[in-house]
């Protein structure tokens, strides 16, 4: 089984690329996709760029050309609800596009033609990623470092499972994070690429899950410190959460076995 790892910015893939002993790159739409093994498994890695429409194309060249099986995005969002805190994990089980609104010809945030506005992301793969999770945030400064979790303020940083939101816009006012909270309240994050690529999975059959890192609770304060949080912080947590996801499936000729 082909598993396709997606990340919107080079900082957060560099890491997991660095750990594949194999990998061969291969250019296809202005895009690198590098295939190869993590943790022993067939997996290609690329970095779908950011907004919806490039990781909705990423994601289809991932199912039409490379056959991936499953598609796990990775990377940061912007919190939203109560208690989603700079250091925690969100792990998707439902996506939605926020700025998507066809109505009244459809209601407001359905994808018209489909009937859906939210959807789901794989139950397996997202109960695998939130385990591990937990495990990756119970050591952070066994993973960060003193310094960066004090840096931070990652104190006893949690894991959070629910509705994942995604627009073409950087949230990064306490007025738009206001007024999402109130047209979703149980919202619990907001980023730019993770619904489109849910879209597309839904459309071709294929399991998707989404596991972000949380940067910035999405206000006035959102722009401070990002890249070197996604460098320090969110592209170790991307590395230990996606490996150790690996690591718990059965090895590549077991799987065929089973099929």
């Amino acid at each position: 089984m082909t598993i396709a790892i997606v990340a919107a910015m080079h900082e957060e893939l560099a890491a997991l690329l660095a750990q594949m002993p194999d990998e061969q790159r291969v250019r296809v739409a202005g895009r690198d996709f590098w295939v190869g093994h993590l943790q022993g498994q067939p997996v290609v890695a690329v970095l779908s760029r950011i907004g919806k429409v490039a990781a909705a194309l990423t994601a289809t060249v991932l199912l039409e050309r490379f056959q991936a099986q499953a598609i796990v995005f990775t990377g940061v969002a912007g919190g939203l609800a109560p208690g989603v805190r700079v250091g925690d994990v969100v792990v998707a089980t439902r996506l939605l596009q926020h700025d998507l609104d066809a109505s009244p010809i459809f209601p407001k945030y359905e994808v018209p033609l489909t009937g859906h506005a939210r959807f789901a992301a794989d139950t397996a793969i997202s109960d695998a990623l939130a385990a591990v999770a937990a495990g990756v945030l119970a050591d952070t400064v066994g993973l960060l470092g003193q310094k960066a979790v004090e840096d931070f303020g990652l104190a006893a940083p949690a894991v959070h499972r629910g509705l994942l939101v995604s627009g073409d816009r950087f949230v990064s006012s306490a007025a738009e994070s206001s007024a999402l909270r109130n047209d979703l309240p149980d919202a619990l994050a907001v980023e730019m690429e993770g619904a489109a690529v849910a879209q597309v999975c839904h459309d071709f059959g294929v399991p998707f899950a989404a596991v972000r890192t949380i940067s910035d609770r999405a206000d006035d304060a959102a722009h401070g410190d990002f890249t070197r949080f996604v460098s320090v912080v969110a592209s170790r947590y991307s590395l230990a959460l996606i490996d150790g996801w690996l690591a718990t499936l059965p090895p590549p000729d077991e799987q065929d076995e089973a099929t």
